[in-house]
C-alpha cells in the first residue's frame, strides 16, 4: 500500500506540475527524498518504487522444515505443554531456539491453541472458526479446530505478598495423574513473600505422612517459619460431629507439633484465599507431569527423589530473588528433636505377656540400661513412633525403647555351645524434655472448647 501510495502521488506530482511541499506532507518525507523519487519515476517507472527486498526471504527466518518440526514435536512428544514451556522444552532437549511468538505463530496457523490461551484468544478463533464453517464444508478439519480450543480454567483472585520470607507459608495437596496411569497427591509449601516452593513430596493420598515430610523439608531446609496458611483438612483441625459449639476442634497431632515448634496454623475452606499455592499447582500440573514423562517417571519413589533436583530448576526460574527480602525463619532445630517433633501417637494397652502390640508385631519395653520392664496388663501407654522410624513407648512420665519380639529365638541353648552372659546393651531413651510426653499431651487435648463442653 505504501508503494502504491508513492507511485501515484508522485506521477499526479509530475503529470500536474503540483506542489512538492504538499506531495512531502502528505508522504510524509522531505523535499529532497521528493525529488529522488521523482528522478527515479522518470528513470525506471513505476518499477522503481517497488522496494528490492520484495519476494525474499528474512536472513533469520526458519525453513520450512524446521517449522513442520516444530509442529510435529508439539503435536506428538509435547501436547500438554503451554507455549513458553514449550519454547524451554525445545531449546532443553531438541537445540531449537525459537521465540515464544514464532511458536505461537507456527502453531495458530493449524489452529492450535496454548492450554493457557486467553479468553480473548478462544473468542476470535471461534469467531474464525464460524468463518471457516460457511467457506468450507470440511467437516474433519473443523473437528481438528475444535479439539484444539481448550476451556480455561477459572481465575484466582489476587493480594499482596507477605513482606517478609517465612511469614507464612500456603500448603496444600493437589490429586492428579502426575507420573504412571495412577493418581498420585503432590503435597506441597508455597512461600508467600517469595513464591518458591520450599517442601514438596507425592504420597499416594493426602495424608499425614505427607505433610510431615513437607514440614521436615522446611525445618532442616530453610526453618521455623511463623505461620501455615492452610485448608480445613482434619490433618490440620477438624470440628467434632453433632457439637454444639462453634469453636474448632484443633485436636490433632500435625496441629501439636506446630504448637511445639511454635508455628502459627490459620485454615480457610475458601480455595481462593489460598491462591498462591492454587495457582503454583495450576502451573505445575501444565509442566511436572510432561518433565516427569520425558524424564521416565513411573513409582512414587521415583517421582520424589525428581523432585528434588526438579524444586531447585523450578524455584530458580519463577521464584522472586531473597535479596531484598528478609527472612524471619527461626534456627532450624536439631535433627532429634524435629524426629521427635514429627512424630505419629497411638494409644496401647500392656497385653499379659507385658508387651504391647504395634502394626501386627510384639515389642517389650526397655530402659536404657538395656533391662526389659513389665507391666501389669491393661496399663495404658502412647507408643511413640518417630519421623526417622524410631519406637518408643510413654508411660506417664517415662519413656521407654521398644524391642521386636521374634517369633522364635535366634539361637537354641540346648543345641548351641554356651557362650558366656553378655552385658545388656544401653538404648538411646529420648530426654523428658522431648514433647511427646504422655501428660502433657493430656493436658493440650483436655483444653479444647468442644471437649470441655460435650463433658459438661
Amino acid at each position: 500500500m505504501e508503494e502504491m501510495d508513492k507511485y501515484s502521488t508522485i506521477k499526479k506530482l509530475i503529470e500536474t506540475a503540483g506542489n512538492k511541499k504538499r506531495a512531502a506532507i502528505t508522504l510524509n518525507c522531505s523535499l529532497r527524498h521528493i525529488n529522488r523519487l521523482i528522478n527515479g519515476y522518470k528513470e525506471s517507472g513505476k518499477e522503481f518504487f517497488i522496494h528490492g527486498n520484495r519476494g525474499r526471504k528474512p536472513v533469520h527466518t526458519l525453513d520450512a522444515n524446521t517449522k513442520q518440526l516444530i509442529l510435529d514435536l508439539y503435536c506428538t512428544k509435547y501436547p500438554e505443554a503451554n507455549i513458553t514451556h514449550f519454547c524451554e522444552l525445545l531449546k532443553k532437549h531438541e537445540n531449537i531456539t525459537v521465540s515464544t511468538t514464532t511458536i505461537r505463530s507456527i502453531l495458530m496457523q493449524d489452529f492450535i491453541l496454548s492450554p493457557k490461551a486467553k479468553r480473548a484468544t478462544r473468542k476470535r478463533i471461534k469467531a474464525e472458526l464460524k468463518e471457516l464453517q460457511k467457506a468450507t464444508n470440511s467437516i474433519k478439519e473443523i473437528a481438528k479446530i475444535q479439539s484444539s480450543i481448550i476451556a480455561a480454567e477459572d481465575a484466582h483472585p489476587r493480594r499482596p505478598r507477605c513482606a517478609y520470607a517465612g511469614e507464612m507459608l500456603q500448603m496444600d495437596a493437589s490429586v492428579h495423574l502426575w507420573f504412571g496411569n495412577e493418581k498420585s497427591q503432590l503435597h506441597i509449601a508455597v512461600d508467600d513473600a517469595t513464591g518458591a516452593i520450599v517442601g514438596a513430596y507425592f504420597d499416594s493420598q493426602e495424608t499425614l505422612n505427607g505433610y510431615y515430610h513437607v514440614l521436615y523439608q522446611v525445618l532442616t531446609d530453610y526453618g521455623i517459619p511463623y505461620m501455615l496458611f492452610t485448608d480445613r483438612r482434619t490433618v490440620f483441625e477438624y470440628k467434632q460431629k453433632n457439637s454444639p459449639s462453634v469453636e474448632e476442634d484443633t485436636f490433632t497431632q500435625f496441629s501439636y507439633a506446630c504448637k511445639q515448634l511454635g508455628i502459627e496454623i490459620k485454615t480457610s475452606s475458601v480455595p481462593q484465599a489460598k491462591g498462591r499455592v492454587e495457582r503454583m499447582f495450576q502451573t505445575l500440573q501444565s509442566r511436572l507431569p510432561l518433565e516427569m514423562r520425558i524424564s521416565g517417571i513411573n513409582t512414587i519413589e521415583q517421582a520424589n527423589e525428581f523432585l528434588n533436583s526438579y524444586i531447585k530448576e523450578f524455584n530458580a526460574q519463577f521464584a522472586l530473588p531473597v535479596d531484598n527480602i528478609k527472612s524471619v525463619f527461626e534456627t532450624q532445630p536439631d535433627i532429634e528433636k524435629i524426629n521427635l517433633t514429627l512424630a505419629v501417637l497411638t494409644s496401647r494397652k500392656v497385653d499379659n505377656g507385658s508387651c504391647i502390640k504395634f502394626k501386627k508385631n510384639y515389642y517389650l519395653p526397655m530402659d536404657c540400661n538395656g533391662h526389659s520392664v513389665h507391666y501389669r496388663k491393661g496399663t495404658v501407654g502412647m507408643v511413640i513412633q518417630s519421623f526417622n522410624g524410631e519406637i518408643f513407648l510413654c508411660v506417664d512420665e517415662k519413656v521407654y525403647a521398644l524391642d521386636l519380639l521374634p517369633g522364635h529365638e535366634l539361637s537354641s541353648k540346648n543345641f548351641y555351645l554356651a557362650v558366656p552372659n553378655a552385658q545388656p546393651r544401653k538404648r538411646y531413651i529420648p530426654p523428658m524434655s522431648h514433647p511427646w510426653k504422655q501428660d502433657s499431651f493430656e493436658r493440650y487435648l483436655n483444653k479444647q472448647a468442644h471437649r470441655n463442653n460435650s463433658v459438661a
